[in-house]
């Protein structure tokens, strides 16, 4: 998965702010959509208190990490799953958790299922889509767009250099 696009595309979804605020929910949240815990130093910090830079940046990388981990609970083989789809995942997961996304049963089974045009279909078919309006509508029409994609078949010339070159890394350990 590329993690730029990831990080890219979830700094405009969520905006970016270096102090405490409240999110629309009203909990409190700084950086790029990260809801503050008790582990957090802002911790009982007042809305409007500053927050540097680089802890923004630091805690975004460790929420994105975290969310990538969190998608596989919902999606053990996110890995295998086209990177658009993976992307889109990771955002949703982001902004709601694992565990609301996991409640989205059609969505999820359609996405395994790569039906693609009934994931789009069951993403849009909840609170959370009436709560995000537009993140929704574009993450939906991304997943939408897949139901025209097909993949390329691996050929025999690939395989065969494909297994050459694992053979080569496995008599090398590695």
């Amino acid at each position: 998965m590329n993690i730029n696009q990831v990080r890219e595309q979830l700094k405009i979804d969520e905006g970016v702010k270096y102090e405490v605020y409240e999110d629309h929910l009203g909990y409190k949240t700084f950086g790029i959509g990260h809801l503050v815990t008790a582990n957090d130093e802002e911790y009982g910090a007042a809305v409007g208190c500053p927050v540097s830079e680089e802890r923004v940046n630091a805690v975004f990388d460790k929420d994105v990490e975290t969310y990538i981990t969190e998608s596989k609970k919902v999606f053990p083989n996110l890995d295998e799953l086209h990177e658009e789809a993976q992307q889109v995942i990771v955002n949703m997961c982001f902004n709601m958790g694992a565990p609301r996304l996991s409640n989205f049963k059609k969505f999820v089974a359609a996405v395994n299922d790569d039906n693609w045009s009934t994931a789009a279909v069951e993403m849009m078919d909840s609170r959370w889509a009436k709560q995000v309006g537009v993140r929704a509508e574009r993450l939906r029409d991304r997943i939408s767009a897949l139901s025209t994609w097909k993949p390329t078949p691996i050929n025999d010339e690939f395989k065969k250099q494909r297994d050459e070159i694992n053979d080569m890394y496995t008599k090398k350990g590695i």
